[in-house]
């Protein structure tokens, strides 16, 4: 679009000065004449990787304070307002910006560069990019510019749903055809640009297997066109095992201080430690905390408890404490709570509100008592090396007290699991317990939980034993686990496959569309329910009306500005307050 190209210019000369260890961040030949006929495919492609990365990483992120994972101190920060289903514009934003102006924009420029050269497995990669990205945009807006989105307008139509679902599965099975085709010796290999499965070939078909699978299943709804058994044959050429998923590894190096052109956040740190881990104001939920230490009222905890629940240290001598989940049923955040706590790093008593803190001890800085308990909510915040300029990625208080020990998705050199064979094994759990196959479901059930465990322990191995977060799982606790407490094939159903796959997608925008298209249900996610305040708030109600459910994300300011027509044009209900009641086409049952 005509409006982005300055925007994408700025975009190339700055990226031009970035430098990093990977040798795909030169973005182009001549520094020192940066210009958009000079980048190479392979220079072109990571940062387009990067920056759609960055736009789905911020969704799944958002999308967390939706379905609750996530929550937020009590503040009109846009976090927290989403957290209470009383959503602003700002949650609206970053997405549509990381994807049109930053990747979207460069897509076609790849696309002609990689045509010249017959780098068939580029313009595979370009049309997953594409797919992928508009993908995001209609499950996160509904309409959206698509057909008209990359040309010359300034003021593109916009486009349903249904034709940019369709338009995205077609971009898929054109990367398949690409993927498949040998390219010439002459031109540029895959492995020279790919930040994300490093050139392998059988990687992206088995990404863009798993994409179908994913978007098939989400048409759930749509009784006229859904086929389960097409979902499967998906899955059958889906990845088969960890080693076959797309993740996408991150580091934590001292380097990493550049910040991104857009935002600022570090370049090759994990985008949940940008839009989480960087952040003291996030806190899990007591329903995540619930589905992690007590799934399926049997007493017996997930492993991964310890590790995707963050942890601090408390008392002298030192001892680490788990972080309790903020009860969004209660009316905790509407009472001003919770309050991020402070600290005396001293070994002198000093007075706060009229008590005395007693050295090396955390306190809430607040007349009101009832929110003293607060230090036992413990923040997702980690430090860096790279962008913190810290000794380590454990955030510390003065005297080196742990704030925070971070958590597995949101430290600097978390991987994103941005297409895993977990999420695969619980496609085919729903399909086949709603075919009736009750064991088939249990078996891929379990294993999904299992693969879930073996990726996140791949990683945990890595640390070492460092505290209880950044330490492999035991396998005694693992293995009584998948014994003791997921169930049986007996007892298999629907809420037990779902709220697993919500632990092992946790941070992704799918969690959303899971629970959009199962229709936020106790039966497929027991124990769930909208924010107690609201339910007491008339002012979230005017955007979501009792009785409806968040359902979308209003457009954001640069479509209302700037192609008001069109976008009043695309819904009936568009430019309305309640917008974010509206499902998306997909989301619509039929």
């Amino acid at each position: 679009m005509k409006r982005f190209k300055n925007i994408i210019l700025t975009l190339f000369v700055v990226s031009a000065l970035v430098s990093c260890k990977q040798s795909w961040l030169d973005i182009n030949e001549d520094p020192n004449t940066p210009s958009n006929s000079v980048a190479t495919v392979k220079s072109r492609l990571p940062w387009i990787q990067h920056h759609l990365l960055y736009a789905q990483g911020t969704a799944g992120a958002r999308a967390g304070y939706v379905t609750q994972q996530l929550t937020f101190v009590s503040s009109t920060a846009q976090q927290s307002m989403a957290a209470g289903w009383n959503p602003i514009a700002g949650m609206s934003t970053t997405p549509y910006q990381f994807f049109f102006v930053a990747a979207a924009s460069n897509l076609k420029d790849l696309e002609e560069r990689a045509e010249r050269e017959s780098a068939y497995h580029y313009l595979g990669a370009a049309k997953v990019l594409r797919a992928m990205g508009f993908m995001l945009m209609t499950d996160w807006y509904g309409e959206m510019p698509y057909t008209e989105a990359l040309g010359e307008s300034i003021t593109p139509k916009f486009d349903d749903g249904k034709t940019i679902f369709e338009g995205c599965l077609a971009d898929i099975e054109q990367a398949i055809a690409y993927f498949e085709m040998e390219q010439p010796s002459t031109a540029t290999a895959l492995s020279e640009g790919d930040s994300w499965n490093g050139g392998d070939v059988s990687k992206w078909l088995k990404l863009c297997y798993g994409l179908k699978a994913r978007w098939l299943n989400n048409l759930s709804k749509k009784t006229g066109i859904y086929n389960p058994d097409e979902v499967l044959a998906a899955l059958e050429k889906a990845p088969q095992t960890t080693g076959e998923s797309t993740i996408v590894n991150h580091v934590d190096v001292v380097s990493d201080n550049v910040g991104d052109i857009l935002f600022g956040d570090p370049l090759m740190a994990s985008i949940v430690f940008d839009n989480v881990g960087m952040n003291s104001n996030i806190r899990i939920t007591k329903w995540y905390e619930n589905i992690l230490t007590n799934f399926d009222n049997k007493g017996i905890e997930d492993p991964r408890a310890d590790k995707l629940i963050p942890w601090a240290q408390y008392d002298i001598p030192k001892r680490f404490i788990r972080s309790k989940g903020v009860d969004m049923q209660s009316d905790i955040r509407m009472n001003a709570g919770p309050i991020n706590p402070s600290y005396n790093a001293t070994a002198n008593e000093i007075q706060s509100n009229n008590r005395t803190v007693t050295p090396h001890s955390w306190y809430v800085n607040s007349a009101n008592q009832n929110r003293w308990g607060d230090t036992v909510y413990v923040s997702f915040r980690s430090s860096s090396l790279g962008y913190n300029q810290d000794v380590s990625d454990i955030f510390r208080w003065a005297d080196g007290t742990v704030v925070s020990t971070g958590t597995f998705y949101s430290r600097p050199d978390a991987p994103t699991h941005l297409l895993i064979y977990p999420e695969m094994c619980f496609i085919k759990a729903e399909v086949l317990l709603k075919k009736g196959d009750n064991g088939g479901a249990f078996t891929a059930y379990r294993e999904g939980i299992k693969a879930h465990i073996e990726l996140m322990n791949a990683k945990l191995s890595t640390y070492g034993n460092i505290n209880p977060s950044k330490s492999p799982m035991e396998q005694t606790k693992i293995d009584n686990f998948l014994d003791n407490g997921i169930g049986t094939a007996s007892n298999i159903t629907l809420g037990k496959i779902m709220t697993q796959k919500f632990i092992a997608l946790s941070f992704s925008q799918q969690n959303w569309n899971d629970m959009r298209r199962h229709d936020f249900s106790v039966t497929s996610y027991p124990g769930w329910a909208v924010p107690y305040e609201y339910t007491v708030t008339a002012a979230a109600q005017v955007k979501i009306p009792l009785g409806k459910q968040f359902r979308r994300v209003r457009q954001v300011s640069h479509e209302i500005n700037y192609n008001s027509e069109n976008l009043a044009n695309s819904h009936p209900n568009a430019l309305s307050d309640d917008v974010w009641s509206y499902p998306v086409w997909w989301d619509i049952a039929e």
